[in-house]
Parts: structure tokens; C-alpha cells; sequence
């Protein structure tokens, strides 16, 4: 069965020379020329993978990207984002909000599709994985299996990059990551990004933990670990 493509983008020549070109490549294919359709056909037609333009009339893509990862319904879509724009802080919001690759315009169609086939190898690994699917540390636990995780009794509101960032982190207690490290594992190693991203999304996870924000320990000159209980308080 063919994965299905949604690509959400208001160029319709673009559309359809993307669509063109990734249904020889095998997939089904579905396009939305605004936000608020792309939203819809999105929660509708149920796409293994949406092309998301940041510049959209309606709903602007970063708006329709908070969304799909807010509902349980399209919370694990892989999303990757378009945009005209260079602008750093432009793909800084777009990975916080939990995006999983970001392309800037103009780029090559073979390239794209590279990269969505990158995004799917990914998910296949993450699939695989043979460790356990839940794992419980000093009060936060991260579940895998239902791409959950609490501190305590409470649920933590994360992005997918947000999760599997702490994912990573409480894994491995006491092991000083770094950034780049941190990247492959969040982002996916065939993303090229800054390497101070991570610490966006490392300043966006410790708030969500709030008063365990401290878990989360900076390791000066190599980036982050995740606080050993063996070693003392945080």
C-alpha cells in the first residue's frame, strides 16, 4: 500500500510538479492550497507525511503545524516544512513546534524527496527499537509505546522533538550528550541545523518540567545530560 503525501502549499505550479514527481516515486498524493484545508485533509484523509509551506493565506504552516501536533489524531504525522524565507528564527519556531526536517525554497524536487524517504528510514529504526518502552526516573516517566510522558501523575505536553529529546536524555542518566549528539537523535541525522537549535528546544523542555526543570543538567563546553539520582541532588 502506497504511503499517502499531503502537501499543503498555495504555488500551484509547485504543487503540481511535487506531485507529479513524488507519484512516480510511489506515492499517493493529496494537496491543500491554504492552512485551514491542509488542517482538514490532514484530520480527514489520515497522510503518512505532510509537506507543510510556513507562508500560507488562512492559516499561516506554523499555526497548522501547532495544531496537528496538539491533537491525538495527527500528534506522530511526519511533518516537514517549506519556506521562502532564510530567516534562522524561522526554522528555530518551526522545530520547536515540532516539525521533523525544514527545507528552504528554492530546493531540488530529488532532494525533497530524498529527505522524506530520510524522515521514513528514521521512523522505521525508531520502530525497531528493541529497548524497553517505558522508562521512569526521579519522577518523569517517558512512554514510548504511546509517545507519552508524565512528571508524576501529570501529563507533559510535548513536541515530538521535545520528546524524543528527553527520551534520549533519561535513557542514559549521567551521560553528557553533545549537542550534535542531541540533534541526530531529536532532529534525525540527515537534519542540518545550528547546533544552539537544541537549545532551544532544551529551554522549551525544561520549562514544560517546571520544577524539575533541574533534571535537565548543562554540561559546560558539551551540551546535556539528564541528572543521575546516584550522584546527589540535582
Amino acid at each position: 500500500m502506497p504511503h499517502k503525501v499531503l502537501i499543503i502549499e498555495d504555488d500551484r505550479s509547485l504543487v503540481e510538479i511535487l506531485s507529479y514527481n513524488l507519484q512516480q516515486s510511489g506515492y499517493e498524493v493529496y494537496s491543500a492550497y491554504d492552512g485551514m484545508d491542509g488542517l482538514s485533509q490532514a484530520q480527514t484523509k489520515s497522510p503518512d507525511i505532510v509537506i507543510l509551506d510556513i507562508m500560507l493565506p488562512i492559516m499561516d504552516g506554523l499555526e497548522v503545524c501547532r495544531r496537528l501536533r496538539s491533537s491525538p489524531d495527527t500528534a506522530d504525522l511526519l511533518i516537514l516544512m517549506l519556506t521562502a524565507k532564510a530567516e534562522e528564527s524561522d526554522e528555530l519556531v518551526g522545530f520547536s513546534l515540532g516539525a521533523d526536517d525544514y527545507v528552504a525554497k528554492p530546493y531540488s524536487v530529488k532532494v525533497l524527496i530524498e529527505r522524506i524517504k530520510a524522515l521514513q528510514r528514521r521512523r522505521r529504526g525508531q520502530g525497531e527499537s528493541r529497548d524497553a518502552d517505558v522508562v521512569s526516573l526521579a519522577g518523569v516517566t517517558v512512554d514510548r509505546r504511546r509517545f507519552q510522558a508524565r512528571m508524576g501523575d501529570e501529563p507533559l505536553n510535548l513536541t515530538r522533538s521535545e520528546f524524543r529529546l528527553l527520551d534520549t536524555l533519561i535513557r542514559q542518566p549521567g551521560r553528557a550528550f553533545q549537542r550534535s549528539e542531541l540533534i541526530d537523535a531529536a532532529l534525525g541525522e540527515d537534519t542540518i541545523v545550528l547546533e544552539r537549535t537544541i537549545d532551544v528546544h532544551i529551554r522549551a523542555l525544561r520549562r514544560k518540567l517546571d520544577r524539575s526543570a533541574d533534571l535537565i543538567e548543562t554540561v559546560r563546553g558539551i551540551g546535556y545530560r539528564f541528572h543521575d539520582p546516584q550522584s546527589g541532588k540535582p
